[in-house]
């Protein structure tokens, strides 16, 4: 059987530190699962950052399908929140990639490991749902204090559009002299109103 294909990625915040022990924990542990490693991933920031070039570079080469495992030492080193963790676990799954944190003893390759991927994954939506639920009630309370939503309603002098059309202007020049945005003019005409 062909061995299994992983993919490491460390992460440490500061330029004072180094990733070795990370490196060296998971090198061990390919070697110890017999697993060839593909590539390692290091990143020297914050984990609060958005952009983290090596953890791109490793979520386009997953797929690509360049390895069948991702292994981390722990979860925070990999993941910004745990939103973020169960977003690329769920997109790992859809790739068929398999997910290893070192610290924690996860596997999702196995029963125990995919359990609680599945806990993870219920509490996670549990959570948008509860923050939709709220967002929801927070409209009907804003909209019974006579709160509107949405873009405010433009006034049109349809009568001023209509004789500036009827001149041959455009409806560049027609939104420039009466402050009305293009489109709202020629939704107007369209609607009748000119």
């Amino acid at each position: 059987m062909k061995p299994k294909r992983v993919a490491l990625y460390t992460r440490v915040s500061t330029g004072e530190q180094n990733a070795d022990l990370q490196s060296n924990e998971l090198t061990e542990y390919a070697a110890f699962r017999k697993w060839e490693i593909i590539d390692t991933y290091s990143d020297k920031m914050s984990g609060a950052k958005d952009k983290r070039p090596a953890l791109d570079r490793l979520m386009a080469d997953a797929k690509r399908g360049r390895f069948d495992v991702v292994a981390v030492w722990r979860f925070d080193r990999f993941a910004r929140s745990t939103s973020h963790l169960l977003r690329a676990l769920e997109e790992f799954a859809a790739l068929g990639i398999d997910f290893v944190s070192l610290k924690e003893s996860i596997d999702t390759s196995t029963p125990t490991g995919k359990m609680i991927f599945t806990v993870l994954a219920a509490v996670a939506e549990l959570e948008r749902s509860t923050i939709r639920e709220r967002v929801i009630a927070g409209q009907r309370a804003a909209k019974r204090r006579g709160v509107r939503f949405g873009r405010p309603t433009v006034e049109v002098d349809t009568a001023l559009v209509g004789n500036l059309r009827s001149k041959g202007l455009s409806w560049r020049d027609i939104a420039e002299r009466t402050g009305v945005p293009k489109d709202t003019c020629i939704r107007a005409s369209e609607r009748g109103a000119l």
